[in-house]
This record gives structure tokens, C-alpha cells and sequence, in this order.
């Protein structure tokens, strides 16, 4: 599988995951992009035994775009503790359904989720069980009943963007899940990882790593935003 390196150096690895590829192993078996990315840093570098690549943070099976991944132990530590802080900026391109009726803004839900059938729900800030989802939207462009729009995460709950905006009235095109009523069985979730920036876990520098959607339908309405 062809996996776009959009980063690398001796800590880290940052790279382009494809949409419709688990991040890990799961139930399905099949084939995960951690297990990937292990057996070609295991090809590339001839290294014996078991090769480390710490998995720090998610995204949904039919999601692509950017991810990080850590090279050695201490990056994994120190990237932990970047998400544990907030200080993982995260910005999404979403194509949705309709149009917001803010131009932006920010969006509090409190969400819990249901394991066993791997489903995401709103509830009351007093749910004994919530946990706070916090997002911002702006929406960049609009064409005829699709909207695009940028979403800069600051937390990082389950689906949280995929609930958020189908809460919002506008679900995610293509979203099976949070948009089963407008979106058609077979249609490729239109969300994508954008841009991926935080503070280099070994230098005193700022990591800026940008991934752009595929120029498919819907994505090739907004050509600008899409990758040659």
C-alpha cells in the first residue's frame, strides 16, 4: 500500500493515511496502518527484531489525511503529554450537507459513547458519564447544497467532529453514520486531516504539516484545496 511520508526525521513520522484503513489492528483483520508503517521502517532501515513506533493520537477507519506517529520512546512520551495538554493543533476540511447558519463559530456538546455498538451520542453536561467536546467551524465556501468548511479541534473525543456537525444540522457528506438519512450508502466520508501542527518533541522548533483531500467528488468542487 502506498502510504505518502509527509515527515520524517530520527523521532518522527508523520504520514498521509489512507481513508478506509484502520489505524490499528482490529476486529476485521485487516490490514492496519500501524502494522504498515512498522514492516517498511523495518524493510527501509534493516533493523532486526521488533521495530518501535508509538501510536499517539486517532482517526476514524474512513477518515484520511495527516497522522503522527512516534520513532522512539521519549517522542511518544513527549507527544503524549502534547495531546494530554491541548497542545496538538488539529484542523479537519469537512464537506457537509447544507450550510451552518453561522458563517463560524464555536461548538460545546457533552458526548458519550456507546462501545458496543461504536456509536457516539449528545447528552446533558450533568450526564454523569459526558465528556466535554469543544470545536471551531468556519465555512470557507459554499456550492449549491454543499458547504466547506475548516474545523480546528480542541478536544479530541470519539467522532466528536462527525456528531458535532450532524448535531448542527449540516451532517458530513457521505458521513453512514451521522447522516444516514441524506447520505447514500457507498459514499466516502468527506473529512479529511488537514494540518497537523505542535512543538517538536527533541528541538526547540514548531512542526507545520499540511495533507490536502484527493480531487474526487465532492473535494473537486474546491480545487484550490485539493492535492495534484
Amino acid at each position: 500500500m502506498d502510504i505518502p511520508i509527509l515527515y520524517e526525521d530520527n523521532h518522527l513520522l508523520v504520514v498521509e493515511k489512507p481513508v478506509n484503513i484502520p489505524v490499528q489492528e482490529d476486529k476485521s483483520k485487516d490490514n492496519d496502518l500501524l502494522t504498515l508503517l512498522k514492516h517498511d521502517l523495518k524493510v527501509r532501515y534493516q533493523k532486526p527484531g521488533n521495530v518501535f513506533l508509538g501510536l499517539v493520537h486517532r482517526l476514524d477507519r474512513p477518515v484520511g489525511g495527516a497522522m503522527v506517529f512516534a520513532k522512539t520512546s521519549k517522542a511518544a512520551s513527549r507527544l503524549s503529554d502534547v495531546i494530554r495538554r491541548n497542545a496538538l493543533e488539529r484542523k479537519y476540511l469537512a464537506v457537509v450537507r447544507g450550510a451552518p447558519a453561522k458563517t463560524r463559530a464555536k461548538l460545546e456538546h457533552y458526548l458519550i459513547k456507546d462501545k458496543r455498538k461504536n456509536i457516539v451520542h449528545t447528552v446533558p453536561a450533568s450526564h454523569e458519564k459526558a465528556k466535554k467536546a469543544l470545536l471551531n467551524y468556519e465555512t470557507i465556501n459554499r456550492m449549491k447544497n454543499l458547504s466547506l468548511l475548516s474545523v480546528k479541534l480542541h478536544t479530541g473525543r470519539p467522532h466528536q467532529i462527525r456528531v458535532q456537525l450532524s448535531e448542527l444540522g449540516t451532517p458530513i457528506y457521505g458521513d453512514q453514520k451521522y447522516g444516514q438519512k441524506v447520505n447514500k450508502p457507498g459514499q466516502q466520508i468527506a473529512l479529511w486531516a488537514h494540518e497537523l501542527q505542535f512543538k517538536h518533541p527533541t528541538k526547540d522548533e514548531v512542526v507545520t504539516i499540511k495533507s490536502f483531500p484527493p480531487k474526487e467528488y465532492p473535494w473537486n468542487h474546491w480545487l484550490n484545496y485539493c492535492k495534484g
